[in-house]
């Protein structure tokens, strides 16, 4: 016997200024686990009701005056990874981990909000690419050396890999989020143990986006987007992915985020 669970992780771009935009995604998809990043709010200020109002009573937050901040609310009890890197010592809340009671045994939530990177793809001119590119490799390296088993892996990780996960492979090959070292530490960190779930469902052949930027205010006609958000499982949960979902015309919600919601369900044995 299998029981169906869906998470849905999202860039919400403050938690506080788009709480009510979470309605609208429990109402269009009903996940079980919401992860969100760039939150933008310190523990104390995340909405207290925000978990119940949304009929996710169980709440994780780890957040910081601003900017950065992830979270993690839940159908099902949580339980806080606390042995987690401080991701290059700058201890900046661009990640939260969890246990998640399930049918059968736990799983293991990875929620992370990676570094954009700034403008200049070079780490001499630029310390904020330096530091993307030292935060994925240590990443990568962490995950390596602890194999990843029943972990499903979230989150905006400002890179899009492919050709096709961004509108123009040749015109962005020198755009931080797109840019060979970025895409060869990103691929390294994947293959430390995980799955692309995401491009399980969806062809590397096809267009597959989840950020049209602010500036471009007809974004459904240019569709100049990147795939920058993601969803990752270990190998040993491939055989229960059930169902992809991109949330397109959350990018149409009022003030809505420049990132859409993306949902994967899984059909877990009990």
């Amino acid at each position: 016997m299998t029981s169906r669970l869906t998470i849905a992780t999202w860039n919400i771009n403050s938690v506080r200024l788009r709480q009510d935009l979470l309605l609208n995604l429990v109402h269009e998809a009903a996940p079980d686990i919401i992860c969100l990043q760039e939150t933008k709010a310190p523990d104390p200020l995340f909405p207290a009701d925000l978990g119940a109002r949304l009929g996710l009573p169980h709440v994780l937050t780890r957040g910081m005056k601003g900017y950065n901040g992830v979270a993690i609310l839940s159908r099902m009890p949580l339980r806080l990874i606390e042995a987690t890197p401080d991701w290059c010592g700058k201890s900046d809340c661009r990640h939260i981990a969890a246990e998640v009671e399930t049918y059968g045994a736990p799983l293991t939530i990875q929620n992370f909000y990676v570094p954009a990177g700034g403008d200049i793809p070079d780490r001499e001119l630029n310390i904020k690419y330096g530091h993307k590119l030292d935060f994925i490799a240590e990443a990568g390296a962490h995950f390596k050396s602890f194999p990843p088993h029943r972990t499903i892996l979230v989150g905006d990780l400002n890179i899009a890999p492919l050709e096709h996960d961004v509108w123009s492979h040749k015109q962005l090959l020198g755009v931080v989020s797109h840019t060979p070292p970025e895409v060869a530490g990103l691929n390294a960190w994947q293959a430390a143990g995980f799955i692309d779930a995401m491009r399980f469902f969806v062809p590397d052949d096809q267009k597959l986006y989840t950020w049209w930027s602010y500036r471009n205010r007809d974004w459904r006609t240019s569709n100049r987007g990147r795939r920058l958000d993601h969803i990752w499982v270990s190998k040993d949960l491939q055989t229960s992915l059930a169902g992809l979902r991109v949330l397109t015309e959350a990018r149409d919600w009022p003030r809505g985020s420049d990132h859409v919601p993306v949902l994967l369900t899984f059909e877990i044995d009990e």
